[in-house]
């Protein structure tokens, strides 16, 4: 995803006293389990302008129409007026509106993957937030706003929330197959730009703790290439605990300026938690580049709801082809393409602008 913009003792804020893997104390389930609803940053004028969110505002009134009819939309609001000019927005375009509720909280931006609540479970199946560190995606902005969010949400929402504020991690630069195996960059996790007097063991320690993994696929990424430090989401995808879907060889190269061809060999050459190589599937990239822009857009990047699909397309050639293949992968969701040049002109796609809220296990 290339976004681009216009430390061991732990503070429990609050805590109750998953049990899926025995050693971990909390467990992030995969995104495609049954969802209580998705969590989105609705775009505003007070950071960029009014142009800029008149600019991508359709693209969030697209996701609601097409999630809400199978899950709860929770909305984050700048402010009070916003809220007000949203709701009436909303029903203008025929949202149940009660399927849909606001926590109001000051944002910088729209990118709720990275600076959003995460949340986890505990031994006991007891929903929980974990809140990271967010530093602007390696100090690349001085946002302020969005660091507080996910804990706005838990005290409107009553949820416990767990503050780590010593490992930085944004929700994008991790992939998770649902059974003990994570996929991440170096370059977006730990670098120079994030995390940088961690060692890599360190920051395993974190995650295995509080997102319930237990191995690790590490890709070397790339820095300063993109404000995100090459972001897994537009990179590779787990479909299932034994299927990875990327991009072709050709297509990998493409991706970053500067990448390393490892990294494709080792997403071919990985194993899953119970030592199986993974199934690899490929989508390719938009056959041109954006229009407008000097790189291709990647269809990896959808969100998985209960009961559809939303896939990024761009008016290209591909969009048939990667379609067809994430139908194929998801034949009892409906696809529902939702066109992103707008978006994907300020660096992400669908994945970036929405979070899962797991339903109670």
């Amino acid at each position: 995803m290339k976004k681009k913009i216009l430390i061991f003792m732990t503070l429990i804020m609050f805590l109750p006293s998953v049990n899926i893997f025995a050693l971990n104390n909390y467990i992030m389930p995969k995104e495609e389990q049954t969802h209580e609803g998705t969590w989105l940053t609705w775009p505003h004028k007070y950071t960029y302008g009014e142009e800029y969110r008149k600019e991508i505002e359709s693209i969030w009134i697209d996701i609601v129409k097409a999630l809400y009819t199978g899950e709860n939309i929770h909305i984050i609001a700048y402010n009070n007026k916003e809220r007000d000019r949203i709701e009436k927005l909303l029903i203008k375009n025929k949202v149940d509106m009660k399927k849909v509720d606001f926590v109001i909280s000051k944002s910088d931006d729209v990118w709720v993957r990275d600076t959003g609540p995460i949340f986890i479970f505990d031994k006991n199946n007891k929903l929980t937030i974990v809140d990271f560190a967010f530093d602007g995606w390696g100090k690349k902005t001085k946002y302020k706003n969005d660091d507080n969010i996910p804990k706005k949400v838990a005290e409107t929402k009553k949820i416990p929330i767990i503050n780590v504020p010593e490992l930085v991690l944004e929700g994008g630069s991790v992939e998770l197959d649902g059974n003990g195996t994570m996929m991440a960059t170096l370059s977006s996790v730990v670098s120079k730009n994030r995390n940088k007097n961690l060692t890599v063991k360190e920051v395993e320690e974190y995650i295995k703790k509080y997102l319930g993994v237990t191995n690790f696929i590490w890709l070397k990424g790339v820095t300063d290439e993109d404000i995100t430090d090459a972001h897994i989401d537009g990179m590779a995808r787990f479909y299932n605990e034994n299927t990875i879907l990327t991009v072709s060889k050709k297509d990998f190269r493409e991706l970053y300026d500067g990448i390393d061809m490892n990294d494709y060999k080792k997403i071919q050459s990985s194993k899953n938690s119970k030592g199986e190589p993974y199934k690899i599937i490929e989508i390719p990239l938009t056959k041109k580049n954006v229009v407008g822009l000097d790189y291709k857009g990647s269809y990896l990047n959808y969100y998985i709801g209960n009961e559809v699909v939303l896939v990024p397309v761009y008016k290209d050639e591909n969009d048939k082809i990667a379609i067809k293949i994430i139908s194929d992968l998801y034949p009892k969701k409906k696809i529902i393409p939702i066109v992103v040049n707008n978006l994907f002109q300020y660096g992400g796609m669908i994945h970036c602008v929405t979070q899962q809220q797991p339903a109670s296990i």
